[in-house]
């Protein structure tokens, strides 16, 4: 992947599964739970259009895609983690690729500080609005924006920016909210997403293997209540 790719990761997927459909559609949250859980597994964007392709090559094979849309990539879950193993297994034999992309030269440092700046508010404002009913996850919300605060000066030294670098500072930050949300978030909201999750899941269950489906169960729980409390993503993959 070039360096726009790597960051732009959610999206190549998103227009491609577009493309593929013939239909501008929004992407379903199940659909971005898998899309996430693909990103964190680190299945290569090449192998997830490939999968895709033959996702919708096996679809239309079938009875069920006889003049019916694929409505989801869920369908695509098989083909996309098949076709990493074959990426997997040929790369096993060749040389080492010592190039890495050239992901420093993704975005500006306008567009990066202008981002970062947007993170910081909305947790400011998501941590006031939690300060009555859920102190505590005001506190740390409050915590985490210092240190997202610490991460803006990097920005205007001089040289090269280390983009791997601020991703994982902000990859950190991410799992704290993750685990704070989690840990410390109403029972009620808790029970809703779940009830939300199973679902969504429930046509899906028999097709995708326990650990597919525990890590789309996460990253769309994490996604919910990422919503729940008005909170943003701070990786830069998600900065489109």
């Amino acid at each position: 992947m070039d360096g726009w790719n790597y960051f732009n990761y959610f999206t190549e997927i998103e227009e491609y599964f577009w493309k593929k459909r013939g239909a501008h559609l929004l992407v379903s949250p199940l659909d971005w739970a898998i899309m996430e859980a693909w990103q964190k597994a680190g299945v290569p964007l090449a192998a997830v259009l490939k999968g895709i392709d033959g996702a919708f090559e096996s679809y239309k094979r079938s009875r069920r895609g006889a003049g019916r849309p694929l409505k989801s990539l869920a369908y695509c879950t098989d083909a996309v983690l098949e076709a990493a193993e074959e990426q997997l297994e040929a790369a096993a034999g060749s040389a080492p690729d010592t190039a890495r992309p050239a992901a420093r030269e993704a975005f500006s440092r306008d567009e990066l500080k202008a981002y970062l700046e947007k993170n910081i508010s909305q947790l400011r404002r998501a941590a006031e609005k939690s300060l009555a009913q859920q102190p505590e996850i005001a506190s740390r919300l409050k915590k985490i924006v210092e240190s997202l605060e610490t991460s803006l000066p990097l920005l205007d030294t001089p040289g090269t920016l280390d983009l791997e670098d601020l991703e994982r500072r902000l990859a950190i930050q991410d799992e704290k909210i993750h685990a704070l949300l989690t840990s410390h978030s109403p029972e009620e909201v808790m029970l809703k997403i779940q009830r939300e999750v199973d679902g969504q899941l429930a046509r899906y269950r028999r097709k995708m293997k326990a650990e597919q489906l525990a890590m789309v169960e996460r990253q769309y729980v994490q996604k919910r209540l990422l919503e729940e409390f008005g909170l943003p993503r701070l990786s830069l993959f998600y900065l489109t």
